[in-house]
């Protein structure tokens, strides 16, 4: 979490395709292969989640969940020294009790907007990722760091908790034990121990995450969309149920995919030997 003291600014992202719209410091591009990036864009301010930051994440994320042909999304940041240092701390200073409640339904709706995203969602992580910079990761599916990476959620030393949904996320990545050691110390966490403590998922050379990410998610978005989403699902609702209630989760699931247009399409393609062609229903 960091102070921010710039105005509005945008800043291009190396390598991207179609531009599919601008959120608010928050801009959606498309990749080819059904890959979409959801950009965090406030780089002078290593991208603090502001008022207007948090209703771009929440604007774009609505958009990325009602398009069919997204298959995968790659989170990504085009601030230098951080994927997202948390919260927008000058804009918080000058709410009121009042003001800082009205806003609560806002930066809310933006953590849970990338949590309940449909498709497979990848996380390019570099530099800092604090707060709800990292609560964002968090509820990415993947995450992706490269060796600059420094990870935590330092929020009690500034007399709250995390608010992004990290309480519940943390504890479902490392367990309870670990997780409480790291919210309680508010301590932050570089690369080599995040990935050994299973806060990140792969930790890649400096400044390759973004080229990583949005590699894992083509390999990702070759494959079923009517599947990935599906098993997504099954992921997210199963995760500390129990094996039975887990079981049935999956079978539902299962049945959604069983009679689609890409299980009729996946098993052709596999008997004719030839790359499917997936109608995506």
């Amino acid at each position: 979490m960091y102070e921010s003291t710039e105005s509005s600014e945008s800043a291009a992202v190396p390598g991207s395709s179609e531009s599919l719209g601008s959120f608010g410091f928050v801009a959606v591009r498309r990749h080819e292969g059904g890959v979409a990036e959801l950009v965090l864009d406030r780089p002078k301010a290593m991208n603090a989640v502001s008022t207007e930051m948090a209703r771009g994440i929440v604007a774009a994320c609505a958009q990325l969940a009602s398009d069919p042909s997204v298959r995968v999304v790659v989170l990504s940041s085009t601030a230098e020294r951080a994927f997202c240092v948390g919260a927008d701390l000058k804009e918080r200073n000058s709410f009121s009790d009042a003001e800082l409640l009205r806003q609560r339904p806002t930066t809310r709706g933006a953590y849970g907007g990338v949590l309940e995203l449909p498709m497979p969602v990848i996380a390019a992580v570099h530099g800092f990722a604090l707060g709800g910079g990292f609560e964002l990761a968090l509820a990415c599916d993947v995450i992706v760091a490269d060796e600059t990476a420094v990870v935590g959620l330092p929020e009690v030393s500034v007399g709250v908790i995390p608010g992004g949904g990290g309480t519940q996320l943390l504890p479902r990545r490392v367990g309870a034990a670990r997780a409480a050691e790291l919210i309680f110390t508010a301590r932050r966490v570089e690369a080599g121990e995040a990935l050994a403590l299973g806060l990140v998922d792969s930790v890649v050379p400096a400044g390759s995450d973004r080229e990583a990410a949005l590699a894992m998610a083509a390999a990702m978005a070759a494959n079923s969309p009517v599947g990935l989403r599906a098993a997504k699902r099954a992921l997210r609702l199963g995760h500390g149920m129990d094996l039975t209630a887990g079981l049935e989760i999956e079978d539902a699931a299962w049945r959604t995919v069983a009679f689609s247009g890409d299980r009729a399409e996946g098993v052709a393609a596999f008997n004719e030997k030839r790359k499917p062609r997936w109608p995506g229903v």
